[in-house]
């Protein structure tokens, strides 16, 4: 019979060692695993693991050696005088890590944990914008590699997603903003009234359509769809390691995924803007005939006699930023999933969010930089 299990632990500044003994399996870990947990230990980068002594390891012996490394901060486990079997389970249980830090020390809600959690999520966010910048300099030159070898662009792909995230968003686009353009309409003729101002309501409507409603709908529009479908069309792909495939084969996964989704959406969003702003007006137009009389002709007339047309290449000079991130986000969040379905939907809500705060902010910034300059 084996003996049981037993381990001793040794910690320095930032390595960890774990020397086993005895036999780790599913029948005997409940002696050691309470042990293990009662370890308050953190910072650790590498945890050594000691398998001079061990007699037997299974998954679950495995399983319970990661997590105590995972808690304790360290990136893996590094077996020490193992065999090839203990040094295989263990690299497994560390791939198999639950995403997001599921194992990490039980969350508290003292100032010390508040103000942790308030730096690892300011960390967080920092490296996710610095990821997100590098993959956009990988992108932009793999862009320019195509433009100047034409014959390696994948036209097939590229015209399937011009249909699939363009012309199928043109109903729901141009739905959608011929609504808001009613409700801009509405809520200038309600507030205009007061003042005997309501015919000021097509100013209202051309600016608002123009400059801002026309290109923020539409990329709100591509965030929640498009960018969510190109996450889990390549998400999905990566599970089941099509991937992995490609490079097998010598494809890179810039030119064959990335790339056309981009040149796509550099194209469509200023041609999916423009029929939001088209139908925007028209919504306008649409109430201001009802409610103030002011018939289409009219209202067309007096938008072009007041509303300066610059107003339409501000908003149109922003549909080809909001494409290209969009489809940046979208395509980068997809390379990220991993092998699980949970890992999908993490990934999948991720880049929604990443999409709809990217926009925002960067639309924040359009308005500064137009500003500045008297636009």
């Amino acid at each position: 019979m084996p003996d049981g299990p037993d381990f001793q632990f040794e910690s320095d500044a930032s390595r960890g060692r774990l020397t086993l003994s005895g036999a780790w399996t599913i029948h005997s870990i409940g002696k050691v695993s309470d042990k293990l947990a009662e370890i308050s230990v953190s910072g650790i980068d590498v945890l050594e693991a000691d398998c001079s002594d061990l007699e037997r390891l299974d998954t679950a012996g495995a399983f319970i050696i990661d997590r105590f490394a995972c808690r304790a901060g360290a990136s893996e486990v590094k077996p020490v005088e193992a065999s090839d079997k203990v040094a295989a389970l263990l690299k497994q249980a560390t791939e198999l890590r639950p995403e997001g830090g599921d194992e990490t020390t039980k969350r508290e809600f003292g100032v010390v944990d508040l103000l942790e959690r308030t730096g690892r999520a300011a960390t967080h966010f920092i490296e996710e914008t610095v990821e997100t910048l590098a993959f956009l300099g990988e992108t932009i030159l793999a862009m320019m590699h195509i433009v100047t070898r034409p014959s390696k662009m994948r036209w097939t792909a590229l015209v399937s997603v011009m249909e699939d995230s363009g012309l199928d968003a043109v109903p729901i686009v141009a739905f959608l903003s011929f609504f808001v353009g009613m409700v801009v309409a509405f809520i200038g003729a309600t507030t205009l009234e007061a003042f005997g101002a309501t015919i000021f309501t097509v100013e209202l409507v051309g600016i608002a359509v123009l400059r801002e409603f026309g290109v923020i709908l539409t990329a709100i529009i591509l965030a929640g769809r498009t960018n969510s479908a190109f996450t889990a069309q390549i998400g999905a792909m990566r599970m089941r390691q099509e991937v992995d495939a490609m490079v097998t084969l010598g494809l890179n996964p810039m030119d064959v995924l990335v790339v056309p989704r981009a040149f796509a959406m550099l194209i469509m969003t200023p041609v999916l803007t423009l029929i939001a702003v088209l139908f925007g007006i028209g919504g306008g137009a649409f109430v201001s005939w009802l409610a103030l009389d002011i018939n289409p002709t009219v209202f067309m007339n007096r938008m072009q006699s007041y509303v300066p047309i610059q107003n339409f290449w501000v908003g149109m000079s922003k549909a080809p930023v909001f494409g290209l991130v969009v489809a940046l986000i979208g395509c980068r969040q997809g390379l990220l999933v991993g092998g699980s379905v949970q890992s999908l939907g993490q990934s999948t809500t991720k880049s929604v969010v990443q999409a709809l705060f990217s926009i925002i902010v960067i639309d924040a910034l359009f308005a500064v930089f137009y500003l500045e300059l008297g636009i």
